[in-house]
């Protein structure tokens, strides 16, 4: 059976790009696709005016799918109740029957083993990855279970997708917590005895007395990554992480990255290494997102990183570096195609410097909750690899759906 014959529609998105706004409507692009879910920090925004334009072919509902054509190719994510999203560029949206195929489970399945082995045949050495309208409607799928049974499995993979979704809503609670604290702290100066500091000027306006203008070098050393030779896939492969901008989207902590350094990799290069808790800042393309290390790393040339002088600074460091995003920006402006913010001028780059002692205070009432946050993340990296591997196991039968017994479900919802 092809995939339109499972479908009442399979639509194209508009080939433009959709002004944005602050507010509004989700436009989804391919970078906000993953693997079955939507990736929505970031998640550029459109008026209503421009989602009833761009929704002229199909108006999205719950249960629909979105399908990246490109970058990454062939990742599909389903449409949560009350999100009102509309297709950015190079994306589809694929309404299933719901008299022939569950819309969850087709939402696995489309992210399946079987599936992506297709999509990677038919754009493997292309020199960018990309699928026709026509490959996807006319994908031959092999024959499905029963409805019953497809419900059911779509119900036992789901299971890891809410705790996922939970443990993520409680992620960025704790961050929002620990956000406000900074900025009562250290942009609104309502620090702890705060009333006994008087305030003086500053080339950073008016400042407690005690605190200085400082640049990012003085807060530890700066290291600007490399990519080691593609011409040698000897130095890739199972080692050290190596972080590219795509590994930061959407995390406070970096526990997995898509590709990693063999010990030849590491040896290439080890003056390009950062240790854990350092923190890596994107400044070309699309820069200031904030990221923090776990473990011993090398990233690539878009990513500068601050490994501080002193542990404790972490949390503060990592709120004020997110806080220069508009600042890392402007090195884009002026005619310039993309921002390209070099490490000469990132080390420049001026942060206030608080007293000592708050910054060590901030450390012991924040980083309890940094660590709830890296936990977090841990448990969802567990649950993700769980899902993947029982999915295809579900999918072909090899795992039958009555050997996944309620009471495990329970346990992980």
């Amino acid at each position: 059976m092809k995939l339109q014959e499972l479908c009442e529609l399979i639509v194209d998105c508009e080939h433009k790009t959709a002004p944005t706004q602050d507010t509004g409507y989700p436009s989804i692009r391919t970078p906000n696709i993953g693997c079955g879910y939507f990736l929505l920090d970031g998640v550029n925004r459109v008026s209503e005016e421009t989602y009833r334009l761009w929704t002229r072919r199909a108006v999205p509902q719950p249960g629909d799918l979105i399908m990246a054509r490109e970058a990454p190719v062939g990742n599909v994510a389903i449409i949560p109740p009350r999100l009102q999203p509309c297709l950015g560029q190079r994306t589809l949206l694929i309404r299933p029957d719901r008299s022939k195929v569950d819309p969850s489970f087709l939402n696995y399945f489309l992210n399946g083993p079987h599936v992506q082995g297709l999509i990677q045949a038919k754009t493997n050495g292309a020199t960018v990855a990309h699928l026709n309208m026509e490959d996807v409607r006319t994908m031959e799928l092999p024959d499905l279970p029963p409805l019953t049974t497809q419900r059911r499995t779509g119900e036992i993979l789901s299971a890891y997708d809410d705790l996922i979704e939970n443990n993520t809503r409680r992620i960025k609670i704790l961050e929002e917590m620990a956000q406000i604290i900074y900025r009562e702290w250290f942009v609104n100066f309502r620090f702890p005895g705060h009333e006994k500091v008087r305030m003086v000027e500053s080339e950073m306006g008016r400042i407690p007395e005690g605190w200085t203008v400082s640049k990012i070098a003085e807060f530890g050393a700066v290291i600007t990554g490399k990519t080691p030779s593609k011409e040698k896939p000897e130095l890739y492969g199972s080692g050290m992480p190596f972080i590219k901008l795509p590994d930061m989207h959407g995390t406070l902590f970096i526990l997995d990255t898509n590709e990693k350094l063999s010990l030849l990799g590491q040896q290439s290069q080890p003056m390009k290494t950062i240790r854990p808790n350092s923190l890596c800042v994107s400044c070309i393309g699309t820069a200031g997102i904030v990221t923090i290390t776990t473990e011993p790393s090398q990233t690539n040339q878009q990513i500068n990183s601050l490994i501080p002088s002193s542990p404790s600074d972490r949390e503060f460091l990592y709120f004020r570096l997110v806080d220069l995003k508009e600042t890392i920006n402007q090195y884009g402006a002026n005619g310039a195609t993309m921002v390209n913010l070099n490490k000469t001028k990132f080390e420049n780059l001026n942060l206030l410097k608080p007293d000592e002692a708050l910054v060590q205070h901030f450390h012991e009432v924040v980083s309890p909750t940094f660590e709830q946050i890296k936990n977090l993340l841990r448990r969802n990296r567990i649950l993700r690899r769980t899902r993947d591997l029982l999915l295809p196991k579900l999918i072909s039968g090899e795992v039958s759906i009555e050997d996944v017994k309620t009471e495990t479900l329970n346990q992980i919802s």
